[in-house]
């Protein structure tokens, strides 16, 4: 490790590369008061960046579609992040980027676009979005009732830090001592949850949702790997009824990659532990990685003047 002060994880703001504990916004960034902001966050595992490229793909849409614009191009943010871990010394990483509108350069304007965008990247130890002994036993998610924000409203594609409602259906959950929760629509269709795409499978068939959903990484990974297994998968419009009726249901994240569900509100799956299919993708995903599967080596040697 270059130096003990980046133990906790190393930050990039306003052009410094700093400890995780200095990488901090003024309170006036909109980034903070109004939430605006695109971000992307990709896993470093044993060295290697998991299909890095894509998730550069995906940040450089959000910014665009959210016009967010900071200075640094993809191969300087892509540098960065390889600075990030390298500073950090960490073979295993959870590395975020981070496009904010920042603060107008007219003061007290009201216009985005009189605002400096910047860009926030950090490289910290490996995040779950479900602890690994949740994942062993199956995790047990509540259906919350609180709804997705509309497509219409708040694009899903484009990754944000709008989570009010996903925040809301957490603290149902945590409040019926659930481990997760995930959300429908107002038509009742599912959608995600806090962090993570949701995959129903009924009679050998995977489904994951059409709307109010994050085009995440590794669902994309989940959709390649059952067709690589002689899976039949899809993704489509999912009712609650049809997640309430599954024989196994499994979450997908950057942040844990696959895991299996053991329990859906009051109904418990299987044997209440993770279901065959679930254990079985959750198996291939990881080996797929100790294949070098999609696999950027990070670069330690990294130097950015």
């Amino acid at each position: 490790m270059e130096n003990s002060s980046f133990a906790e994880g190393a930050g990039y703001v306003r052009g410094r590369f700093v400890p995780i504990a200095e990488a901090v916004l003024p309170v006036t960034d909109w980034g903070f008061t109004r939430s605006d902001v695109v971000y992307d966050v990709v896993h470093v595992f044993k060295g290697g960046f998991f299909r890095l490229a894509d998730h550069l793909d995906r940040f450089e849409r959000s910014m665009a579609k959210r016009r967010i614009r900071p200075p640094e191009d993809s191969a300087a943010i892509e540098a960065i992040l390889h600075r990030c871990v390298a500073l950090t010394g960490l073979s295993d990483a959870y590395v975020a980027m981070v496009a904010s509108r920042g603060r107008p350069r007219v003061a007290g304007s009201r216009r985005p676009a009189d605002c400096e965008n910047h860009l926030i990247a950090y490289a910290l130890p490996w995040i779950d979005v479900v602890p690994k002994d949740v994942q062993a036993r199956g995790a047990h998610v509540w259906i919350a009732s609180t709804p997705r924000v509309p497509d219409a409203s708040v694009d899903p594609t484009v990754k944000n830090y709008q989570w009010n409602d996903l925040t809301s259906g957490l603290l149902e959950a945590h409040d019926a001592d659930f481990d997760t929760a995930v959300l429908c629509d107002t038509q009742g269709f599912l959608t995600e949850g806090p962090g993570f795409n949701i995959f129903v499978v009924k009679d050998g068939n995977v489904s994951t949702p059409d709307r109010g959903s994050l085009g995440g990484i590794t669902k994309k990974s989940v959709l390649e790997l059952c067709a690589m297994e002689g899976i039949k998968a899809e993704i489509a419009a999912i009712p609650r009824a049809q997640l309430e009726d599954a024989d196994e249901v499994f979450i997908a994240s950057t942040a844990g990659g696959v895991m299996p569900i053991s329990r859906v509100g009051p109904r418990i799956l299987g044997n209440d532990r993770p279901g065959p299919l679930s254990a079985k993708l959750k198996d291939v995903y990881w080996q797929k990685h100790k294949d070098g599967w999609h696999a950027t080596p990070v670069r330690y040697d990294t130097v950015i003047d």
